[in-house]
């Protein structure tokens, strides 16, 4: 069967993929945008608007022969279907023709336009979609000049109706298409919209407690076609032909989700450029056209000058002062130079490549050697750029006859876009496999869900080959295979263990160094990998918390809220400097604080979990006197004697490329590469993809596996660490991550303080039961010297004999890794 198909688009003959999307095909081969509403790329055709009629035929067969059969003029003839047919319910196969510019469809465009206005508000010079919106572009082209609708005959209705937090609905703008319910039924899997009534009293409802519960709800006001929906934080907040458009990465997480931050100049921001909102920004490679909620809301940190450190600060005596940046960087240099070459670092997950280069420039040109990265929760990222997915890699290929792994990882809550992507190639016929030791969200999408011991998550791969082996063998025997490890239940050595043994299971089946096939690991922050390849390790952490050097360069990093021991070994410190963010509780003894830009604020770059190099870019100014974390420590090195501060963050790029073997051949304009995607999203068109934007900034450069081109990696020994004692009256005590928590950078997001719960511990039943505990008492938590005091939840999500306890939804830290604890009723 060929693999393409002739069809006939306005009398022009185009060759086209067999089976695909009318309404693709036609924009794909002939650049016919054929008008839709309801219909979109990424969904499945329903067929609901009828926006999309066309004239529709075949051209007309020989049964016997299969020849073409011709009328008296030697043309094909054509059987055409005595009506007009939707194109966005129709796949293409071969002989199909239609007609897209003749009266017959013009006329029913022009139906459906006005029908569709009877009762929508002409409220288009106060609508946030205005000078976006796929429907007033519609109706410029094929819309009436006049209505024709009784002014008195239009439905009132209500134009403020909050369907959660975060997503507002007017009814009187939605035209019923739909697409917001079936991309949260099909897309995300979260049904939590519905419709409600009939006729012309169909209104979208949310049927989740609480209202439209989701990670992913802000993209129903990207594709939604008019100004039904709208952002709580966008809403009246600007016109789009306003906004000037800056292309960035996600700060937040492994995916690296390319996004687009709006800005302008903001009276309310004294007159500064600001960001008004966050899109989502093509890349069918990394997150396509979706973006989650944090990603999204999350920005806000970026310009709150109540908690930024605005300026560099100096401890005398016993005092910190406010000091200008030649002093600071004089006092800091001959702190340094007085440690005697016992300098060590550690480095924030979120720190940019450049940042991490002058870093590590100034560590070791002072004789250091330990790099650690903060925090020290999960190793392996040496396997990922070993056995890594393969370059190519696109996990939208990924489906029938494919398997993707979930292992120690509650993938929604650490990368919700993977989870995203990974459902949907399970929606696609993928095999999809969880292992964890508690029931997760992933579960519900899984062909297969095991759950181990948490005192053995560290040999899960153990326990599915010896008694899963018919599990194993479909991994080993799919035709493609991804597998994605966490850390959750496991210390460092245990995370070290299981990344080995997920490495040897794919390099033992042939998973590695191809398209679609390899290892990802869930590493906190935006560059995990970027830490990896610059040098800096979690090992190296270990070892500077066991032995703490004499000088301590703390960069992006929150010791304090991430480790309950931090004080006491941090005591051990003689120098401590900072370079942050946030002016709140500087390092217990810290000699120097000194302001850093956000991701915002200043160009870099960022390695994602699939070791694809991006960068983001300048979109608004620097708060106070803060300055590019590289810029900070190029000119700390300069000072040192070191040379000449590089100038800008691509000069900073190249001296990377140059010295360090994976970003060889390496550049901003390479970075900033883009080519043709398909479907085409962010052009004029805004009906067929909705409001994501086109990529102008680069779709970045995937660093090779070792694997990749035929290199040679082994396999390695895996050695699991210990299970932990539990005495008498102990459970384990297992952390947890949450995607809306209260870390330093979510605590300025106001808009979605209501989604983050209060501190909390997961008890399971039996356990609860033995210690006279219920659902909502207030219990005290005592593991690793930290001691909390949180609400139990008693409702099925723990296993006996261990505690399920999320991170960072207080201000005491919990421990960094599993550990035992007591837990008591208050």
């Amino acid at each position: 069967m060929s693999d393409t198909v002739k069809i006939y688009i306005d009398d022009k003959e185009y060759d086209v993929p067999a089976g695909m999307n009318l309404v693709d095909a036609a924009k794909m081969a002939a650049g016919n945008d054929i008008p839709v509403f309801c219909y979109h790329p990424k969904m499945e055709p329903v067929g609901m608007c009828r926006m999309c009629l066309v004239e529709m035929g075949g051209i007309q067969k020989d049964r016997a022969t299969g020849e073409v059969l011709l009328d008296d003029k030697g043309n094909p003839q054509i059987r055409w279907f005595p009506k007009l047919q939707t194109a966005c319910t129709t796949k293409v196969s071969d002989g199909l023709v239609i007609r897209t510019n003749t009266q017959q469809v013009e006329q029913a465009r022009e139906n459906v336009v006005e029908f569709l206005l009877t009762s929508h508000p002409l409220d288009c010079p106060i609508c946030d979609k205005g000078g976006e919106c796929p429907l007033q572009n519609l109706t410029m082209e094929h819309g009436h000049g006049s209505t024709r609708m009784v002014f008195s005959d239009k439905l009132k209705l209500d134009k403020h109706v909050p369907l959660g937090d975060l997503i507002f609905l007017d009814e009187e703008r939605c035209i019923q298409c739909a697409r917001c319910i079936r991309f949260q039924d099909e897309v995300v899997g979260d049904d939590v919209l519905a419709f409600h009534e009939r006729g012309r009293n169909l209104q979208i409802i949310t049927n989740s407690d609480p209202g439209f519960d989701s990670y992913f709800s802000g993209n129903t006001s990207d594709i939604c076609p008019v100004g039904a929906l709208t952002t709580a934080d966008f809403r009246f907040g600007a016109r789009p032909w306003e906004l000037t458009e800056v292309p960035s990465i996600c700060p937040h997480d492994a995916a690296g989700s390319n996004i687009s931050l709006s800005v302008r100049l903001d009276r309310d921001a004294g007159g500064r450029t600001i960001i008004k909102r966050v899109m989502p920004r093509q890349n069918e490679y990394v997150n396509e056209i979706w973006i989650s909620d944090k990603t999204r809301f999350g920005h806000h940190f970026t310009r709150d000058e109540q908690s930024r450190l605005l300026c560099p600060q100096v401890r005398r005596g016993g005092n910190v002062n406010e000091t200008e940046w030649k002093t600071a960087l004089d006092v800091v240099a001959e702190a340094l130079k007085a440690a005697d070459g016992n300098v060590a670092a550690l480095a924030g997950s979120s720190l940019s490549n450049e940042d991490l280069w002058e870093l590590r420039q100034v560590v070791t040109g002072l004789g250091g050697e330990r790099l650690g990265v903060w925090p020290p929760t999960h190793a392996g990222a040496d396997l990922v750029a070993q056995v890594g997915v393969g370059q190519g890699t696109n996990l939208g290929d990924l489906g029938k006859g494919d398997a993707v792994l979930i292992v120690a990882s509650d993938l929604e809550e650490e990368v919700p876009v993977w989870r995203l992507r990974v459902k949907q190639a399970h929606d696609r016929g993928a095999l999809l496999v969880v292992m964890n030791g508690r029931p997760t969200r992933m579960d519900d999408f899984a062909n297969v869900v095991i759950h181990y011991d948490y005192s053995k998550a560290a040999g899960a791969f153990d326990l599915l080959q010896k008694q899963h082996k018919d599990v194993a063998k479909q991994l080993q025997d799919a035709a493609n295979l991804v597998v994605i490890a966490g850390a959750e239940g496991v210390d460092l050595a245990g995370s070290r263990a299981l990344m080995q043994d997920a490495a040897n299971f794919l390099m033992k089946s042939g998973h590695v160094g191809k398209p679609n096939n390899g290892l990802l690991a869930t590493l906190p922050g935006a560059n995990g990998m970027g830490q990896y390849y610059l040098g800096f390790t979690p090992e190296a952490t270990q070892d500077i918390i066991a032995n703490p050097p004499k000088a301590l360069i703390v960069a992006q990093a929150d010791l304090l809220f991430d480790d309950p021991a931090a004080v006491s070994w941090l005591k051990q410190v003689e120098t401590i400097i900072q370079l942050t963010l946030f002016a709140e509780e500087p390092v217990p003894g810290v000699m120097a604080a000194l302001p850093i830009q956000s991701f915002a604020e200043r160009d870099g770059s960022f390695v994602n979990g699939e070791r694809r190099v991006q960068r983001f870019y300048t979109a608004q100014g620097p708060l106070g006197q803060a300055l590019p974390a590289w810029q900070v420590l190029g000119r700390l090195n300069e000072q040192l004697g070191a040379g000449r501060a590089k100038l800008s963050a691509s000069l900073v790029m190249n001296d990377i490329a140059k010295n360090v073997p994976a970003f060889a051949g390496m550049s901003y304009k390479a970075l900033a590469h883009v080519e043709p995607q398909f479907p085409e999203v962010g052009g004029d068109n805004v009906y067929y993809g909705g409001t994501a934007y086109r990529n102008k900034g680069g779709l970045g450069v995937q660093i090779p596996a070792a694997a990749d081109n035929g290199g040679a990696v082994e396999a390695g020994k895996a050695d699991a660490p210990k299970a932990l004692k539990v005495s008498g009256g102990q459970l384990l005590v297992v952390p947890a991550a949450r995607l809306y928590n209260r870390e330093r950078v979510f605590r300025s997001s106001e808009l979605v303080h209501p989604r983050v719960p209060d501190a909390y511990v997961e008890i399971n039943a039996a356990d609860a039961q033995k210690l006279g505990i219920e659902n909502g008492d207030m219990v005290n938590v005592n593991a690793d010297g930290t001691a909390l005091k949180v609400r139990a939840h008693v409702n099925g999500a723990a296993p006996q004999g261990a505690v399920i306890l999320p991170r960072h939804l207080s201000n005491t830290p919990v421990p960094l890794a599993i550990t035992v604890g007591e837990i008591s009723k208050a």
